[in-house]
């Protein structure tokens, strides 16, 4: 039951619904109670959606829903519920359409208004307490809406069933076999996508500029396979314009979710896993590839950014720390150089104001400068002296808040880079805290046999986990089977794959997927959007599961993940064609799908400078694993060589001859 005529979110699972705890209005959980209560009042329903980091969500809570007497109007005329975002995708995925579809932008704090049935009939963003650049106050909005309600409820119900119909109507499928998947598609995709760069700054179209994260790593693997060294060049120039600016945390490491401008100065302060985790990977691939000192030196940093930020008591990881510190962006982050001079005495502190751009105009904020690194220091162990009493005075400051909500789909992308990041650069205190989260998540987000999306301090929410956690979970656990050789891991990525094969595929449309599952809660429309995101959509993501699960299980059960796979991709070809920057994982995807993919197996009795090496010189999207003959399915009557360790090297179902030595592995993976 609804806890009616309070304030009901004291008891969320979501921090950012417990932000809005002490709020006067009378907020309320999303459930079928609330939406009773507005049927019985005769009122709309007030739909607020957010997200714990979101910089203007705190500032329409400050101005709007800390106010008396704003509150009273929303407790009067309106059933009032607060949705977190990250806890529940599905709705802010159909709400979002509406607010797009009725403004033409969307955003967060979302402000919806629906009817009893859950049926939007107006739609925005934020709104201000008093009128401003054209918009109405909040107030003023709030009783527009009331007076409609009550004198023109016949357009209201007509405008609702109409959004509502097109909502369900813009859900279809993809169609199938839109364009052949081969090198040309993504030769051309890569080369649409290159055509949006901006080559003096780094990125991709104009400000405000996000990481593309899934793309970088979508375009490391193009370039592995055609050799391109402009499309190698497109991907450095973004990652080192990103790891110099602003963006990059230059003293703790770790990314903020974007640059509000151009040159990747000043960043929007939030950080989210998502974002890190997806960044990490790319780094490390970079790095690996390149042997860019650059790009190792941000992958260590992202990867300690994340265990000691981000990292909970359960091993998994929390999703983000906030933009602002005590209600101001930049508080905990942004210098002057008398700040610098404080810290480190005049010497060094004017040396480190011209290392990181530091200048009495400042960049950002009251003549503060965000840090940044233009070029690397000439005296390297002077420099991490420096940082080290930097990032100490700063601990000092005051911080932001951090989201410790554990969102299975984020925490599956973390397991994935970090395993493959340890396994690719030799750091096993990676792979084993991968390990860990991903024991974490498997004790506590599997609940009577079925997936959980988020976890708050041990506490599992009621919240359904949607397409993208069976995906991003299934990927992190294949990937853990193949750098530690546990079988169990493959068991159990099986078990989640089997569940999303189960309830999110479209019977009507093999390889079509749906975002939420078959028997989950009903809503107006069942959500489906296979566009890459901030985060990779749920269907490009189980494309990269079915696609690992098929090489990787015995013959019984590959089969029907290939199948799967096959279809997945078909479909994700006209995303390729059309828009290929927001089809960056897709990219990614079928690059490997592309080239087989590839696989190796390295058979050895154990430990194996081989399967090392062929961690280490492995494309992306290439499946490595290593153990004794006959150990795991892709071992299966494949023996060592003359009593050495032997690596077996196939790509799709054609293999080569089996190598002993590493530089003929090395041969074998360029070609």
């Amino acid at each position: 039951m609804t806890t009616r005529h309070r304030n009901a979110l004291g008891e969320a699972t979501s921090p950012y619904l417990r932000q809005h705890a002490d709020n006067p209005v009378h907020w309320q959980q999303w459930g079928t109670d609330a939406l009773e209560w507005a049927r019985e009042r005769d009122v709309p329903v007030l739909l607020s959606i957010g997200y714990a980091a979101c910089h203007w969500c705190h500032v329409m809570a400050h101005e709007s829903f800390e106010d008396e007497a704003t509150a009273a109007v929303m407790n009067e005329h309106f059933v009032c519920i607060k949705v977190d975002r990250e806890e529940r995708p599905d709705l802010d995925a159909i709400y979002m359409n509406a607010t797009v579809a009725m403004t033409g932008q969307g955003g967060w704090p979302m402000t919806c208004f629906l009817t009893a049935d859950g049926e939007p009939f107006y739609c925005g963003t934020y709104f201000p307490p008093s009128p401003r650049g054209g918009m109405p106050s909040f107030t003023q909005l709030l009783e527009a809406i009331d007076d409609t309600w009550r004198t023109r409820r016949d357009d209201v119900l007509q405008a609702s069933a109409s959004i509502t119909t097109e909502l369900r109507r813009a859900g279809g499928a993809l169609p199938a076999g839109a364009a052949p998947l081969d090198g040309p598609l993504l030769d051309a995709a890569v080369a649409a996508v290159r055509a949006d760069e901006d080559v003096e700054r780094g990125g991709f179209g104009g400000a405000p500029k996000f990481p593309p994260s899934a793309l970088l790593e979508g375009m490391l693997r193009s370039h592995e396979r055609t050799g391109s060294a402009m499309v190698l060049d497109s991907v450095t120039r973004t990652a080192e314009a990103m790891a110099r600016g602003g963006l990059f945390d230059q003293l703790g490491g770790g990314f903020a979710r974007y640059s509000v401008d151009a040159d990747w100065v000043v960043p929007h302060f939030e950080k989210m896993l998502y974002d890190n985790a997806q960044l990490l990977r790319v780094y490390a691939h970079l790095a690996r590839r390149t042997g860019s000192d650059l790009a190792f030196r941000v992958t260590e940093a992202t990867a300690e950014f994340m265990l000691r930020d981000l990292r909970t008591d359960t091993g998994c990881f929390a999703s983000a720390l906030d933009a602002d510190t005590e209600g101001i962006e930049g508080l905990t982050y942004a210098w002057t150089p008398e700040q610098l001079i404080e810290v480190l005495g005049f010497e060094d502190g004017v040396w480190a104001a011209g290392l990181l751009a530091v200048s009495s105009a400042g960049t950002f904020e009251a003549g503060t400068s965000v840090l940044q690194f233009p070029s690397d220091p000439d005296d390297w162990t002077r420099w991490e002296s420096v940082r080290r009493s930097l990032f100490d005075a700063r601990s000092n400051r005051p911080q932001p808040a951090r989201d410790d909500k554990v969102v299975t789909a984020w925490n599956g992308l973390a397991i994935t880079a970090l395993a493959e990041a340890g396994a690719g650069l030799g750091r096993p205190e990676w792979i084993g805290a991968a390990e860990r989260c991903a024991r974490s998540l498997l004790d506590e987000h599997l609940v009577d046999g079925r997936l959980r999306r988020a976890s708050l301090g041990s506490v599992v929410g009621d919240a359904s986990a949607v397409l993208d956690d069976h995906a991003a979970l299934a990927t992190g656990l294949l990937t853990l089977q193949q750098v530690t050789g546990d079988a169990e891991w493959l068991a159990r990525a099986q078990q989640i794959l089997d569940l999303a094969l189960d309830h999110f595929a479209d019977e009507n449309e093999p390889g079509s997927w749906f975002d939420t599952a078959d028997d989950a809660e009903t809503l107006i429309a069942r959500p489906r959007d296979p566009v890459d995101g901030a985060t990779p959509s749920g269907t490009s993501s189980m494309a990269e599961a079915l696609l690992l699960a098929s090489v990787l299980s015995s013959a019984d059960t590959a089969g029907r993940y290939g199948a799967a796979a096959s279809a997945t991709i078909d479909r994700g070809t006209l995303l390729l064609q059309r828009v290929p920057r927001s089809a960056g994982h897709w990219l990614a995807v079928a690059e490997a799908a592309v080239r087989g993919p590839i696989q190796v197996a390295v058979a050895t009795d154990g430990a194996s400078e081989l399967l090392d090496a062929a961690r280490r010189h492995a494309p992306g999207g290439v499946v490595v694993v290593g153990g004794p003959p006959d150990s795991i399915p892709l071992l299966a009557d494949r023996p060592l060589v003359g009593g050495r360790s032997a690596a077996y090297v196939c790509r799709g179902v054609v293999c080569d001859r089996p190598v002993t030595d590493i530089d003929a592995l090395v041969e074998a993976l360029a070609r």
